[in-house]
């Protein structure tokens, strides 16, 4: 029997409930991503879309989105 899966958070959190941050589950060869504060709102994506985002955050990519 396999064990509940875990979400996982940075190790640069606290474990006290004001601490709001993303939290990942690797699930079947993709990623889930939440917001510790909402729970119920999941977004799923592939390793590499998620290394795709995080390397366009660093480089100021999304800087201007929206405005």
């Amino acid at each position: 029997m396999s064990s509940p899966a875990t979400w996982r958070k940075s190790s640069f959190s606290g474990n006290g409930e004001d601490n709001h941050c993303v939290e990942l589950l690797p699930v079947d060869g993709k990623i889930k991503l939440r917001e510790s504060d909402t729970p119920a709102d999941i977004l799923t994506t592939t390793p590499g879309g998620l290394r795709t985002f995080i390397r366009a955050v660093k480089a100021g990519a999304l800087d201007r989105l929206g405005r």
